[in-house]
């Protein structure tokens, strides 16, 4: 089995294992109880004893499935004194609410009203649903309502306290377990029913766009700015789960009963702060948002584990939702995923090589070596299905995240956005700086880091800002470069970006054993005025591949230039080359097509099992 078939498999497993943890497990698992009965190969679900028949084919119907399963399993509510569809008589006739617990037989005293909801609606959309269920609990005399915003959110209220102005003074921790009393907090440690679970790759991505649009606030506050915080937050919520505490011991990261806005503010800062002072190179500012944005965001995030979550589905929620904000909001792009994967196996990462993007923007190569080196201490430490992580599989990976994997960006929010990045998928962030030109003095970034210095990485891996031309009297700094010469020893008065990082990657790699990838532009392996930048290359480095891309492979992320996949390995001292062969190849599809969509081919597998012949 080839590597990038292997991976895939282990995907689709991942995901399928994923999913049927949440409702098709559900729906197995109620009808083996005598919950539901299953109609049309489960297309058609009856509800039971109510024998209630509706169709599953709406997210609507299918959070009214989960639910209904947790109201009987986790809050411990007897079948019989559940209710579907029931009809509100007023204030306007043909009115239904979801679902009713009642307190007695026979449909006496409603107890509970459930408003049920898709995962796709907006904050004001939710909390129109919240005063729905409230209108329709008044009604019924109902003490409890709770909407249901999919399967990980939930607003409970108590109905006699409730204020339009001021929603929040209604909101409880949660509905009553059993008839018995409303809890202060709900979500604790180690409690089998009661602890933060992982959540599925569809459910993050909207939970991460409703907290996005949250901080947006209708606009209000920059793309860029809403993102900032948002990582903020996650940060937050990943120490705080992270946090030591005693079995059934609650955790912070939650709203409890009655809690105002103002409240959870000064305790999710505090954990910011307190989180800052063990880490202080993530963040630097304070979280700065409003305390009812706050609010609504932990509402959203306050039942998951970010922890817990698988990583595969966490990081690929992540970029995701990473890669649709920075396409479409602040003008930046990012390598694709496949040439990303097809870099990383190209060079055969190992985990005591010291590997370097210097020019990491969100951290996708430095996250896809990392995921190499964690799939291979799954091989050598093979983890059973449900068991905490051993000790040496964590070590085997987790120590070649935080002394081997470092990047370089320029721009320093986007850094921490490639902290973050990497804090989601369970670290490597350590040896990110951000705010530094990696063309400046090596010196410069030695200070800031010790891990930089010449001929001390056995791996790049990197796609360099195309187009940008540095000036050498604005930066003088650059006017060491050989390549900021002309081939008549002239000084230029500036020089294009890309070239320079030719040279400055050559001098971080290892001499006779230091490999690179990189991504550049056609122009610098085919424009006759540019010969001395492939001369200078081929003096320092032996050329082990190059990969065209095709035309559209950046369109997609908001670049257009033609460019190509350089693979080198820098000589040694004293080594001279011969003639060698180089492999050569053409990658036209490389999973999505020119408009952008996705494309069932992508020539770079069949490209790397060639590869592979021709190093034999």
């Amino acid at each position: 089995m080839g590597p990038f078939v292997f991976l895939i498999c282990r995907k689709i497993l991942r995901e399928m294992k994923s999913y049927e943890n949440t409702l098709e497990k559900v729906l197995k698992v109620g009808e083996q109880k005598g919950y539901f009965r299953l109609h049309n190969d489960g297309a058609k679900i009856e509800y039971l004893p109510s024998g209630l028949k509706r169709n599953l084919d709406t997210p609507e119907e299918k959070i009214r499935a989960e639910y209904y399963f947790d109201l009987i399993e986790k809050y411990k509510y007897p079948t019989s004194r559940i209710y579907l569809n029931v009809e509100v008589p007023a204030p306007s006739v043909g009115q239904y609410a979801d679902m009713v617990v009642y307190e007695k037989d026979e449909k006496q005293s409603p107890y509970i009203v459930v408003e049920c909801k898709k995962e796709e609606i907006s904050d004001t959309e939710y909390l129109q649903a919240q005063k729905q269920a409230i209108a329709y609990a008044r009604v019924l005399k109902a003490p409890y309502a709770i909407c249901v915003a999919g399967e990980n959110i939930h607003a409970a209220l108590e109905t006699d306290k409730w204020d339009n102005e001021k929603p929040q003074k209604a909101r409880i921790s949660d509905i009553p377990v059993s008839y018995g009393e409303v809890e202060e907090f709900r979500f604790k440690k180690g409690d089998g029913v009661w602890d933060l679970k992982p959540v599925e790759q569809s459910s993050l991505k909207s939970i991460f766009q409703r907290c996005h649009n949250t901080l947006r606030n209708g606009g209000q506050r920059a793309a860029t700015q809403a993102f900032d915080e948002f990582s903020k937050i996650i940060f937050v919520k990943m120490r705080d789960e992270k946090k030591p505490r005693r079995i059934c011991e609650y955790y912070d990261f939650q709203i409890k009963t009655h809690e105002k806005a103002e409240s959870v503010y000064k305790r999710i800062n505090d954990l910011y702060f307190e989180a800052k002072k063990i880490d202080p190179e993530v963040f630097k500012d304070q979280i700065n948002v409003k305390p009812e944005e706050l609010y609504t965001v932990v509402e959203y995030m306050q039942e998951i584990s970010l922890n817990k979550t698988n990583l595969d589905t966490k990081g690929v929620a992540f970029e995701q939702f990473m890669d649709k904000f920075f396409k479409g909001e602040s003008g930046a792009f990012f390598t694709p995923r496949e040439i990303v994967d097809f870099s990383v196996l190209m060079m055969g990462i190992e985990k005591d090589d010291f590997v370097l993007d210097p020019a990491c923007g969100s951290g996708g190569f430095l996250l896809h070596a990392l995921d190499g080196i964690r799939k291979k201490a799954d091989e050598i430490y093979p983890q059973e299905d449900g068991r905490d992580e051993t000790g040496d599989h964590r070590s085997y990976w987790h120590d070649f995240a935080e002394k081997n994997l470092f990047g370089i960006e320029i721009n320093d929010s986007i850094a921490r956005i490639a902290k973050m990045n990497m804090i989601i998928h369970d670290d490597g962030h350590t040896n990110v700086i951000g705010g530094f030109d990696a063309l400046d003095d090596i010196e410069k970034l030695d200070k800031k880091n010790h891990g930089f210095a010449k001929n001390r990485f056995d791996v790049i891996i990197t796609n360099p800002p195309f187009g940008d031309k540095k000036n050498f009297r604005e930066q003088p700094y650059l006017s060491g470069y050989v390549l900021a010469k002309k081939p008549n020893g002239q000084m230029m008065n500036q020089q294009n970006t890309e070239i320079l990082f030719i040279e400055r990657c050559i001098e971080f790699l290892k001499s006779g054993t230091g490999q690179m990838a990189i991504v550049l532009p056609d122009g610098i392996l085919s424009n006759s005025t540019l010969q001395y930048v492939r001369d200078f290359l081929m003096e320092r480095a032996k050329i082990l591949a190059v990969i065209s891309l095709p035309q559209f492979t950046f369109t997609h992320f908001g670049a257009g230039v033609k460019s190509s996949l350089v693979f080198v390995r820098k000589k040694g001292e004293e080594e001279k080359l011969g003639r060698y062969k180089i492999f050569m190849a053409i990658a036209e599809h490389i999973g999505y097509d020119a408009t952008g969509k996705k494309d069932t081919k992508n020539d770079l597998n069949e490209i790397y099992e060639e590869y592979k012949k021709f190093k034999k």
